[in-house]
């Protein structure tokens, strides 16, 4: 099973490149610094940038599944902090790689989002609303919502995953699976558990065309 994993540098995506490989995928990566990947057996890493078309033909070449977890990055974790990437970047990448897994018959694909994005941003907290609403986090939350639409209507086996806030923990955690606010999600999951539910979404036929909250249970 080869994979096409994007967003393999981040703080989820370095996790989700570990797990794969230990899961025996074959796993390409795209990345724009490739330096921050190390090479091992079973990765093949390629330069480029994913709203590129010929960069991410390149990548996703002969891959079964795509997992997507690009996000708006900020220069530091302040909310109010400048990007680093361009606004549209989600969703300038969403629109290629949807345009291109038609044709590369991928089998599936599946999104890393976020709670609180489009129709659960009436299940979060006020404050974290609050926070959404006037800093540059909303931008991402935007964009989220953006590339959600895009995956939504494009008729590929696709899934959206909306976790909660990350936490480093690496203890085992069992999760909840939340669909239209039941049950209501905790507020917080690892990036590890994050990571194999990921994966194990792209092998799951019950969470085709399906958008889920996840959270410890």
């Amino acid at each position: 099973m080869k994979l096409l994993l994007l967003g393999s540098t981040g703080r989820t995506g370095r996790i989700v490149l570990e797990i794969a490989l230990k899961k025996g995928y074959q796993v390409n990566c795209l990345a724009r610094n490739t330096e921050r990947i190390k090479k091992r057996k079973g990765l093949t890493i390629f330069e480029g940038n994913p709203t590129n078309e010929n960069d991410l033909k390149k990548a996703i070449s002969k891959c079964d599944f795509v997992i997507s977890v690009l996000n708006i990055s900020r220069k530091t974790d302040f909310p109010w902090s400048s990007l680093k990437t361009p606004s549209t970047f989600l969703s300038d990448a969403m629109n290629i790689v949807v345009r291109i897994s038609k044709n590369e018959n991928i089998k599936r694909i599946s999104i890393c989002s976020a709670w609180g994005v489009a129709e659960t941003k009436n299940d979060i907290p006020k404050w974290f609303k609050w926070l959404i609403n006037r800093s540059n986090i909303g931008i991402a939350y935007n964009e989220h919502e953006k590339q959600e639409e895009i995956i939504s209507k494009s008729k590929l086996n696709w899934t959206i995953i909306r976790p909660v806030g990350l936490s480093n923990s690496k203890k085992e955690e069992k999760i909840i699976e939340t669909f239209n606010n039941k049950p209501k999600p905790n507020m917080l999951i690892s990036r590890k558990s994050l990571a194999k539910y990921l994966l194990q979404s792209l092998t799951n036929n019950s969470l085709i065309e399906k958008k889920v909250v996840v959270s410890k249970k």
